[in-house]
């Protein structure tokens, strides 16, 4: 019982300390950032010059299955470009990861999606969620 009345004591006393703290005082010690100054841009250099990126980037979509849309690709101060046409949605998708785990600091997709791909994409929609149906054969009986 004096464990309980200990307990209830204590939170009331810890309740009321921090019931006594304005909430400006918890914002004072935080830096303000000076009335009419700039934020500053942090710049991110790659690790990689433009030439070797690109060459990291041409020998991912060589490997890949997106080497059959034959994306171009250029590279110019760590920041990629990619150009070209697909007929499959994810293949966009796919050739930005791929550019950023190379070590593009930023990827401009431009990648053109086939009006094939829009329909088919927009028909798996409309369709809905595909779940896996499992048919059963006989009926499970009792361990012989």
């Amino acid at each position: 019982m004096t464990n309980l009345r200990m307990w209830v004591a204590a939170s009331f006393i810890t309740a009321g300390a921090w019931a006594a703290v304005p909430p400006q005082a918890a914002t004072a010690n935080r830096p303000r950032p000076a009335v009419g100054s700039a934020a500053k841009r942090v710049t991110v250099q790659p690790k990689l010059s433009d030439a070797q990126l690109e060459a990291v980037i041409r020998a991912k979509f060589a490997k890949s299955k997106i080497n059959t849309d034959k994306f171009t690709v250029r590279v110019q101060g760590g920041v990629a470009t990619i150009d070209g046409k697909t007929d499959v949605v994810q293949h966009k998708g796919t050739a930005t990861r791929m550019c950023r785990t190379a070590g593009a600091v930023v990827v401009n997709n431009r990648v053109q999606i086939s009006d094939a791909a829009r329909q088919r994409a927009a028909g798996n929609l409309q369709e809905g969620r595909r779940r896996v149906q499992v048919k059963r054969g006989d009926a499970r009986s009792a361990v012989k």
